[in-house]
């Protein structure tokens, strides 16, 4: 990606808006005992590494209480957007300033959000002599790119939604995943705004090429989704993006509908013909977009997309 993307704080505001279906998602056994109606987000926490000096600013730090108890307890949420060897280190520091400052328990979790490395993140910091443990300190870790898409496309989450643009994605299914995070979106009955943030956060790590958005809309005319007006509204929406970044969106746009017209026309298309019609310049997709009304089969488009490109 070109330009510079504020990964904690894209991930600080999607967590913390959908903070209860967050950890229902990832961890259900937490959400089996917290009150709901007791969260409370506390004021954000400064961090000073004393070997860096750096200040750092905690991501989400909650206030909640046991069910059916007066007792409460703090959830610590950690977006960690690159990989750092001394990370479970700083991990305990973070827990040790919100016990002494807060006197109450805390449940620390660590979402790994990076691509690279997929190695298996640590989940554990220890103090250890060869006769006494000083310290083992735990905590919940929720590594993305451990994780298949795949496992939550029948999650009817918001969270899920989105994250799943995170998840461990080949490169061939960029376009279907992101098909799919918006099939999942469409079923949610969010307000304009929550259904922005997913869509927006969707779209900022699923950013397609020309030929991903003409494979992208065959999905969605696979899927049926089309004629959907609230899907329509965010396909548009990603558009007014990509033409901010300056894209090629009248291109991609021209492409998509004309992939659109052929399946209708001729069945779907092989995945080279796909390529093939992404690479045409726009006047040659604009020229084909009227010629494929008088295709009857295949083998009249692929003599056509000979004739033009020889």
């Amino acid at each position: 990606m070109s330009e510079q993307i504020n990964h904690d704080q894209l991930f600080k505001e999607l967590l913390s808006t959908f903070f209860v279906e967050f950890i229902e998602l990832f961890l259900p056994d937490v959400a089996g005992f917290l009150e709901r109606d007791s969260i409370t987000f506390l004021p954000q926490e400064y961090f000073t590494d004393l070997v860096s000096g750096d200040r750092k600013l905690l991501d989400i730090v909650a206030q909640v209480r046991f069910r059916e108890q007066s007792a409460f307890f703090i959830i610590h949420v950690e977006n960690q957007s690159y990989t750092e060897s001394n990370f479970a280190r700083r991990m305990f520091l973070y827990f040790a300033k919100l016990h002494q400052e807060y006197l109450l328990p805390v449940y620390p979790v660590v979402v790994f959000s990076f691509d690279e490395p997929q190695r298996v993140e640590t989940t554990q910091y220890r103090v250890d002599f060869p006769e006494l443990k000083v310290l083992e300190f735990n905590f919940t870790t929720i590594q993305l790119n451990q994780m298949n898409w795949r496992d939550f496309l029948q999650q009817r989450n918001p969270v899920a939604a989105a994250l799943m643009a995170k998840m461990k994605i080949q490169p061939e299914e960029r376009p279907k995943v992101k098909a799919e995070c918006l099939r999942l979106l469409a079923t949610l009955k969010l307000d304009p705004a929550r259904m922005r943030l997913i869509s927006g956060f969707v779209d900022t790590y699923l950013r397609l090429d020309a030929r991903e958005e003409a494979a992208f809309e065959v999905e969605l005319d696979r899927m049926g989704l089309t004629e959907e007006e609230r899907v329509m509204e965010i396909v548009t929406s990603w558009m007014e993006e990509g033409i901010r970044r300056g894209l090629h969106q009248g291109q991609q746009r021209e492409v998509a509908l004309v992939l659109r017209q052929l399946n209708r026309r001729l069945g779907t298309l092989r995945l080279d013909l796909r390529e093939r019609i992404s690479r045409l310049e726009i006047e040659r997709v604009e020229d084909l977009g009227e010629a494929l009304l008088d295709f009857s089969s295949e083998a009249e488009l692929i003599e056509w997309l000979d004739r033009v490109s020889g």
